[in-house]
C-alpha cells in the first residue's frame, strides 16, 4: 500500500454523550454542564480564606455587639446569596437562549425569569429582613 507520507489516517469517530437512559444530548447540554461545573469550580475554589489571629492578639469574643449588627450581617450575606444564585441563573439562561434549540430557548426564557425574580429578592431583602428584625426585638 503506497501511502502518501503526510497522509494522517482518519480518526474514529467520537461515541456521542449519553443520558443515564442512552438518549442522546445535544452538544448545548454537554457544554452548559461543563460550564456550570467549572464556574462552581472556580467559585467554591476562589473562596476568600479565614486567617489565624496572631498569638499576641490577646482573647477574640466571636460575639455580636447588639441586635442591629445581626441583622446587618443577616442582610448582607442573604443579599450576596441571592444576587449570586441570580448572577448563575442568568449566565446558564444566557447559554441556553443562545443555543438555538427550541427546548432550550424556552428554558432560557424561564432562566432569565427566575433571574429576575432573584435579583429582586437581593434587592428587598434588607426590607424583608429589617421586618423580621421589628417582629424579633
Amino acid at each position: 500500500m503506497n501511502r502518501h507520507p503526510l497522509h494522517r489516517p482518519t480518526p474514529a469517530p467520537r461515541r456521542p454523550v449519553t443520558d443515564r437512559r442512552g438518549r442522546r444530548l445535544p452538544r448545548t447540554t454537554v457544554r452548559l454542564t461543563t460550564t456550570t461545573s467549572v464556574t462552581a469550580l472556580v467559585v467554591l475554589t476562589c473562596a476568600g480564606t479565614a486567617q489565624a489571629a496572631p498569638a499576641d492578639a490577646g482573647t477574640v469574643v466571636l460575639a455580636a455587639e447588639s441586635i442591629n449588627q445581626v441583622v446587618n450581617n443577616i442582610r448582607i450575606w442573604l443579599m450576596g446569596i441571592l444576587a449570586g444564585w441570580a448572577t448563575l441563573c442568568l449566565t446558564v439562561a444566557f447559554l441556553r437562549y443562545t443555543s438555538g434549540e427550541a427546548d432550550e430557548v424556552e428554558r432560557g426564557k424561564r432562566g432569565f425569569r427566575s433571574a429576575a425574580i432573584g435579583y429582586a429578592g437581593a434587592l428587598l431583602s434588607p426590607l424583608i429582613v429589617t421586618i423580621v428584625g421589628q417582629w424579633v426585638a
